[in-house]
Order: structure tokens, then C-alpha cells, then sequence
């Protein structure tokens, strides 16, 4: 089975043509080839590039960029707007985009807190229609997803990063996992998937991670490893692991079977997202 890492970013230096919105922690840049060497490297197969939010907003192009130079590497995953009027056209068309196998919302102040709030509930319809799993970023938001996915059984939903709130430099937080809780309680919609990306970052006690395991059993346990995805949300985890670390965190882990560590590292995320690398 081939090894996916569910979630890496991929950017250039800031510059005229395509400047940056923002900042996120990481090095000046991450190019595609940058990518590839830290993946071959390790002997990590495939990843989805998730386009950054953080420097392009809902502008994907350079993901589609990198992937149109590696074709049989990434797939994509771009963030859209659930307050664009035209959102429903936008996924459409992003459907039929050379390796797009999802999109990404953002839940922070600008996506409203109801579940029935018409527009985000017009972008799940939409990616069901098209067959595009929707990540959510919602930190602080669990409770709010539950109510999303009984509204739209037909879209698969990602919770990125186990839906903790997760630290872009040291220190970790004092309780990492408070809200777990809310998190297993998703376990009940069979529409609701996970990625266990950036776990490291949540760990006090530093590489191989040995404090984040018995909180990782239960998301298992609760999901199923058929419903979990590893990633390492490369670039932003820097501050805390190498690439290398991410990877191996998982790979070596004596808490997985052969089986378990198949579809954690791969299987799930080919089967979730519908896509395999060395594939165009």
C-alpha cells in the first residue's frame, strides 16, 4: 500500500504575481520540488497539497501548479467561500480540475455558528453532488459539525487536524486534547472522517510522541481506522518535528498493526479521497 500523507503545503517566496495574503510559520518558501525531495527522502508516496489558506486565500493556482509538474505525486484540495454568491459554480468547476479531489472551509468568524445556516449548507450540497470530500478546519467548532453532517449525509466530511486547536510555535498547549470529547461524539455520523495530522505538535514530551497515543487509541477505536487518515500538515508542524519525524512517528509505531498502519498511512486517504499516487 502506498504511503499518502493526507495534508502538506506547498508555496513560493512572496512576490508581485502572486502575492501573499498572510503568513503562515514555516520556511521563506516550499516549492513542489521542495516537497518531492522531502517525501522521496522518506519514502512517502503521494500527499494532497491542501492550497494555503494562510498566503492564498481561495486562489489554488499554485497547487495546480505543482501538481501539473508532478502529476502522479499530490492531489489537491482548495478552500472556497461560502459567502460568494457564485460558490456553487466555483466547486463545480474546481470538480473537473486536473487531480482536485476535495475542498477545504475554513470555519473561523466569517462562516456563521449555525449548523442551518444556508450558505455552508449550500456548499456541502454542492460537494456531494460532485463527489468532493469537504475538509473543515474547525477549531473550537466541533459541536457545530455534528448538525452539518445530519444535513448532508451524502457529502463526506474531513475534520482536519483531529479538531484540536493545534500550536504553530512552542509551547504546547497545557491540555492538547480538552477537547476530544467533542471530537468521538462525531463518530456517530458515518458521513464524518479524520485527519490525524499534526499530532506531534501536541505532544510534550517530543519526538517519537509517546504521550499522544492513548488519546489517538480512542479516535481509532471510536472512527475506526477505515474513517482515519495520518498526515503531517507539513510545513506548519517546523517548529516542532522534521519531516522525517512526522513520518516515522507513524511508520515504526508499535501501537499499530500491519493492517492498522496500512490504511492510517494510505489506504483510508486513497480510499476517502479516490485517488492513488502514480496515477494521473
Amino acid at each position: 500500500m502506498p504511503t499518502i500523507d493526507v495534508q502538506v503545503h506547498v508555496y513560493e517566496r512572496n512576490h508581485p504575481g502572486r502575492p501573499w495574503a498572510g503568513v503562515l510559520h514555516g520556511p521563506p518558501e516550499v516549492t513542489g520540488d521542495d516537497m518531492v525531495r522531502a517525501m522521496d527522502a522518506v519514502g512517502v508516496d503521494g500527499a494532497i497539497i491542501v492550497s494555503i489558506y494562510a498566503m492564498y486565500r481561495f486562489d489554488g493556482s499554485y497547487a495546480v501548479s505543482v501538481r501539473r509538474a508532478h502529476p502522479t505525486r499530490f492531489a489537491l484540495v482548495k478552500p472556497v467561500d461560502t459567502r460568494n454568491p457564485a460558490v456553487e459554480e466555483v466547486i463545480a468547476d474546481w470538480a473537473k480540475t486536473d487531480g482536485a479531489v476535495g475542498i477545504r472551509i475554513m470555519m473561523n468568524e466569517d462562516v456563521p455558528k449555525d449548523p442551518a445556516n444556508p450558505a455552508v449548507n449550500r456548499v456541502l450540497a454542492a460537494a456531494g453532488r460532485a463527489g468532493l470530500p469537504v475538509n473543515l478546519l474547525c477549531w473550537g467548532r466541533l459541536d457545530e459539525v455534528a448538525g452539518l453532517a445530519a444535513r448532508n449525509p451524502g457529502t463526506r466530511l474531513v475534520i482536519d487536524h483531529l479538531g484540536l486547536q493545534q500550536p504553530f510555535e512552542p509551547p504546547v498547549p497545557a491540555e492538547p486534547f480538552a477537547a476530544l470529547p467533542q471530537l468521538l461524539a462525531l463518530a456517530a455520523h458515518d458521513n464524518v472522517a479524520v485527519k490525524i495530522s499534526g499530532a506531534g505538535t501536541l505532544s510534550h514530551a517530543g519526538y517519537p510522541f509517546p504521550d499522544v497515543w492513548d488519546p489517538l487509541a480512542r479516535i481509532f477505536d471510536a472512527f475506526g481506522f477505515d474513517r482515519c487518515m495520518w498526515g503531517t500538515d507539513w510545513t506548519r508542524a517546523t517548529a516542532f518535528l522534521t519531516y522525517q519525524q512526522g513520518v516515522d512517528a507513524f511508520r515504526v509505531a508499535d501501537r499499530l498493526t500491519d493492517a492498522e498502519r496500512a490504511a492510517l498511512m494510505g489506504g483510508t486517504v486513497s480510499s476517502i479521497y479516490r485517488w492513488t499516487p502514480g496515477a494521473h
